[in-house]
């Protein structure tokens, strides 16, 4: 049905924010995206490619270290999902991403603010920043749930920049709910299924690495299994539905993790090795960890979510999608 409703995306050429575009506009939403400029012509043309696009999406710059820029894109939107992250630290006026992160999570929730016009604030987190480890390092809880934060006085191999700058700014954002506004914060597993970017990202070649034989993106999966004790993992297209269902749900506020399946690194293998024999997995590539630790969240269930796809699904959708994509 025809909407007359504004949604406002950040990082509108990303994965999982590219996704969510073709969806909204899919269902009659206007849409004003951001990017972190309008020259970049593979990723405008990524976006006014989509069906409706002519006629219900809008583009706006916005920078996460440039953050006033949002104000505009949020303007007259009744809905804002804050999906763009820094991946890098690009310095400027910021000495971090977490700092950088942090400070547009300020000034977009107070945009929204100001606006008058939004009522609810949806931001894509992630499960970097829900680990079950204990605070004194000494193991795991027994569960993983929305009360698992990730401590920030421990060291991590990998990711540390980002594990700061999620946790830090999903804190944040969460300060805010009750406000004036409602704050929905989704902290999504490891993503896979499918695209509509030319490429695969660096979340669904993290996930399939082990039958892309790919070392670094291996060692990416490993850090994160050792920092929730497992994988959390989850197809593109409920992630989408998650993000709306957030966004209709009324009643909906506060902070749920998206996750279908929660697997070892092992397991990942075998469900590539049942679904595709023809792939080959090393043995450098293959490590039980033996942990028992368990998925408990079950808050977007019971509010009425469903999640349509199970990890067999997702790890067949995303070695097809590398297949299609010439990446195996």
């Amino acid at each position: 049905m025809e909407k007359s409703v504004q949604v406002c995306v950040t990082g509108g050429a990303g994965y999982i924010a590219s996704f969510l575009i073709k969806h909204l506009l899919e269902r009659g939403y206007t849409v004003h995206a951001t990017l972190r400029s309008l020259s970049h012509a593979s990723k405008v043309g990524l976006l006014k490619g989509l069906d409706h696009a002519e006629t219900r999406l809008k583009l706006f710059e916005g920078d996460i270290y440039n953050p006033t820029e949002f104000a505009a894109a949020i303007h007259g939107c009744e809905f804002v999902f804050h999906v763009a992250t820094p991946l890098q630290h690009d310095g400027g006026q910021y000495k971090s991403t977490s700092e950088a992160a942090v400070a547009a999570v300020k000034i977009i929730a107070e945009s929204c603010l100001k606006s008058k016009t939004v009522k609810k604030l949806i931001y894509t987190a992630s499960v970097v920043a829900a680990s079950p480890s204990k605070s004194d390092a000494s193991g795991y809880e027994d569960t993983m749930d929305e009360s698992c934060w990730t401590p920030l006085d421990l060291s991590y191999e990998m990711f540390s920049d980002y594990i700061n700058s999620k946790t830090l700014a999903e804190k944040e954002i969460l300060s805010y709910n009750g406000l004036g506004i409602e704050v929905v914060s989704l902290a999504c597993g490891l993503v896979g299924g499918e695209t509509i970017q030319s490429f695969l990202s660096v979340s669904m070649s993290t996930l399939i690495s082990q039958a892309l034989s790919d070392g670094t993106f291996y060692k990416g999966l490993r850090a994160l299994e050792d920092l929730d004790s497992k994988v959390p993992i989850a197809h593109i297209q409920d992630v989408i539905d998650a993000h709306i269902f957030a966004m209709e749900n009324s009643d909906m506020n506060g902070r749920f993790l998206v996750a279908s399946d929660f697997l070892k690194s092992v397991e990942i293998a075998s469900l590539i090795m049942k679904h595709y024999p023809d792939i080959t997995i090393l043995p450098g590539f293959i490590e039980d960890t033996k942990r028992e630790t368990k998925w408990s969240s079950k808050k977007l269930e019971e509010l009425g979510f469903h999640y349509k796809f199970d990890a067999d699904k997702i790890i067949y959708d995303s070695i097809a999608c590398a297949k299609r994509l010439g990446a195996i």
